[in-house]
């Protein structure tokens, strides 16, 4: 199949269907309430004239799910090094993104899509915390060719006009995986990561559930007396264990769901120097990374995962705020060494080591744990003395919260660590999940550093690096060192001209 798009072309016929379907989503989306309410409370409206209306309304959602198709075009202006798109039906707007300027470029499917058997493809710059560019209905032999257009890592100086023809006409194969992350993998990592994530999920859900109960009944289906009978009906400590038991099996149940979901049958292939990646069971989502792009990437493992020979790395890159950098970093689950090395040989071309080590000073750790342990523990004793005796019948929660954090904020600060080599930064840090984030000295944008003032007698201080996907932070280290660091990586950005954006 020959891929040209130098001039205006539209979506698969079949778009209008996607746009159709897309925006009666939408609308169900925002009148969900009424809706329910209408078939828990039915009212004494006609259903004739309830039908009718309908039918007229989702005929009228037709047209204007034709014109948005038909109004919608694309093309890659080679004059100008753009990408453009116009689209709208009374206000028509007109897009138009430097190649250049190109970060990300996504291949997505939702579960629509996968039925009607068309993609969806996304272009993201760093100037937005929006997608700039999406294209919701084309076939996966397009979008390739387009993403291999948009994202061509190959300079293309010197070409003549008959070998730029040749380019952008030329066969787009489909590329050859040369990772695989298997079922068993993901199984592995679902049992082993994101636990507080999975918390997090079930806090949500129940917080969901409970307020749509109240919505529709004053009666509270989900208060706390339920608890508050069961523990009862046991010993504190039976009780404790019981409820620990449920929700350990709970939150691995929906970790193991929740990634399996997300990173099903997830491939990692080489494209013109760039990476390519899809995954997903419902929404299948590919992504392509270029490497001269990323700008943090950060290696995470933890006791079981290094016991079952599986790490996760996680990539990001430019984005327009810290919070967007956040939300849109690329996870690679359930890797193995030699998967890591040849994906860090693709990113660097070559495999970072760590250099020099610094060490955070042993103040940190009595720092954190006068903030982790005893200012809750004073306020705990404070509220058992003072307002609620009761609280003291609880003390085995307080020691073992003592013991637990302990552990956590003495392993963190074991794991805290800064390397630095002639080209790479790698900072260490975490108490379970020990992660690695590599960022090359190049890419750096700004750095700070900061020192109190009752710091200033053992020489102690602390440094963070900026970068255009991401802040990155070490404490408390030797401030000399630091300081003699810094001023070596600002010569190294300002005397090197690297074009990363």
């Amino acid at each position: 199949m020959e891929a040209s798009f130098n001039q205006p072309q539209r979506q698969s016929k079949i778009g209008i269907l996607v746009v159709f379907l897309y925006s009666l989503q939408q609308v169900v989306r925002a009148f969900l309430p009424l809706i329910l309410i209408y078939f828990v409370k039915p009212s004494k409206i006609n259903p004739l004239y309830l039908y009718s209306c309908i039918v007229i309304f989702l005929l009228l959602l037709g047209i204007v799910s034709y014109f948005r198709y038909r109004n919608f075009t694309f093309f890659i202006d080679d004059k100008n090094n753009e990408f453009v798109i116009s689209e709208g039906i009374f206000n028509k707007t007109k897009t138009a993104i430097q190649l250049e300027k190109i970060q990300q470029v996504n291949i997505n499917q939702s579960f629509i899509q996968k039925i009607i058997g068309v993609y969806a493809l996304e272009v993201d710059t760093a100037g937005s915390a929006k997608k700039e560019g999406a294209i919701k209905a084309i076939s996966h032999q397009l979008a390739l060719a387009l993403k291999s257009r948009l994202l061509d890592n190959e300079k293309k100086m010197g070409q003549t006009e008959e070998s730029q023809l040749h380019t952008d006409n030329e066969v787009i194969e489909e590329p050859k995986p040369f990772i695989k992350i298997g079922f068993l993998t993901l199984l592995k990592i679902g049992i082993t990561s994101n636990y507080l994530r999975s918390i997090g999920l079930l806090f949500l859900f129940y917080s969901t559930v409970q307020e749509n109960l109240r919505n529709f009944s004053e009666k509270d289906y989900l208060d706390g007396s339920q608890f508050e009978d069961f523990f009862e009906a046991q010993t504190i400590l039976r009780g404790v264990l019981i409820v620990g038991i449920v929700l350990v099996v709970i939150v691995l149940i929906v970790n193991i769901v929740r990634t399996i979901v997300k990173f099903f049958d997830f491939t990692i292939s080489k494209q013109k120097g760039s990476l390519l990646l899809s995954h997903g069971l419902f929404n299948t989502k590919s992504t392509i990374i270029k490497p001269e792009k990323v700008q943090i990437t950060t290696i995470t493992r933890n006791f079981f995962q290094r016991k079952m020979d599986i790490l996760e790395i996680k990539i990001q890159q430019a984005t327009s705020s810290e919070g967007e950098a956040q939300k849109n970093i690329i996870e690679i689950p359930g890797c193995s060494e030699s998967e890591k090395s040849e994906i860090l040989k693709l990113i660097f071309n070559t495999i970072p080591q760590k250099g020099l080590m610094l060490k955070p000073n042993w103040r940190r750790l009595v720092f954190s744990l006068f903030l982790g342990i005893a200012v809750p523990l004073s306020f705990y004793l404070g509220f058992g003395y003072y307002l609620e005796p009761l609280a003291f019948d609880y003390v085995f929660v307080a020691v073992g919260y003592t013991i637990f954090a302990a552990i956590v904020l003495f392993f963190g600060y074991r794991n805290s660590r800064l390397f630095v080599n002639e080209n790479y930064i790698i900072i260490q840090g975490g108490a379970w999940d020990v992660d690695n984030k590599i960022i090359e000295i190049d890419k750096i944008q700004a750095l700070t550093t900061s020192q109190l003032f009752w710091h200033k007698s053992p020489d102690i201080g602390s440094i963070t690096i900026h970068t255009a996907g991401g802040d990155v932070h070490f404490s408390l280290g030797n401030f000399t060192k630091v300081q003699h660091y810094v001023n070596l990586w600002l010569y190294t950005v300002e005397t090197k001209n690297v074009n990363w954006m």
